[in-house]
């Protein structure tokens, strides 16, 4: 019998992001997925500025939702509501994966002056402070620079990308200049890399899904 993965959303958009992942670094796995989605859990916390213990006590629900699913390993694919994946984690019998925690250990191994950006606050925070976490867990010295690019998700929500792309472009370049590695706190920004040329790539820019995958197909 195979094993089964389940994964978690916040929005219906990621769903074919992953799946395209999953067949790439699973191929030949007998893995069998399925997905759980909700986009309330990512509006609540936007709209109100910060993840609610409401919501922290939904994302619970559906991480045990998808163990009694029958899957054998859950994946979460949101950094906004990550703290609400660690209580999860510890009700849960089978192993939950907050997306950006391979993202955090890669970027503490790699340079003691980590750049996180991220278009929403409601991602910057957590992402932030799972980084400072990962690198006092592992016993590394640190210095985080946490950028917030102010309107760019809102550019991005109103039909404007080239604008968000614009801004987020802007930052990972003035940033690039500052420290040895940068993570973006939000998938939806990955995209943004490949517009750089290489003379401005002057640091490793980490996105979350792709580590999250190959991890995992390292660990199921």
């Amino acid at each position: 019998m195979g094993k089964k993965l389940g994964l978690v959303h916040t929005s219906a958009t990621l769903v074919p992001v992953f799946q395209e992942l999953i067949d790439q670094y699973l191929k030949g796995k007998d893995i069998q997925v399925f997905n759980i989605v909700d986009d309330s859990l990512i509006k609540n916390t936007i709209e109100r500025g910060e993840l609610t213990a409401d919501t922290s006590r939904r994302v619970v629900d559906y991480v045990g939702s998808a163990e009694a699913a029958g899957a054998d390993y859950i994946l979460v694919t949101c950094s906004s509501i990550g703290p609400a994946v660690e209580t999860s984690a510890s009700l849960t019998k089978v192993p939950v994966l907050r997306v950006d925690q391979p993202m955090a250990d890669q970027a503490v191994q790699m340079g003691s002056k980590i750049g996180v950006v991220a278009t929403l606050s409601t991602t910057l925070d957590p992402t932030s402070d799972l980084v400072l976490r990962r690198a006092q867990a592992a016993g590394k010295k640190i210095e985080l620079t946490a950028k917030l690019c102010e309107g760019a998700f809102d550019a991005l929500m109103g039909g404007k990308p080239e604008v968000h792309d614009e801004m987020v472009a802007s930052a990972l370049k003035e940033l690039s200049s500052q420290v040895d590695v940068i993570l973006l706190a939000q998938a939806s920004m990955a995209r943004v890399v490949s517009q750089l040329s290489e003379e401005d790539k002057k640091v490793p820019i980490l996105a979350s899904p792709k580590i999250a995958m190959e991890y995992l197909a390292k660990n199921l």
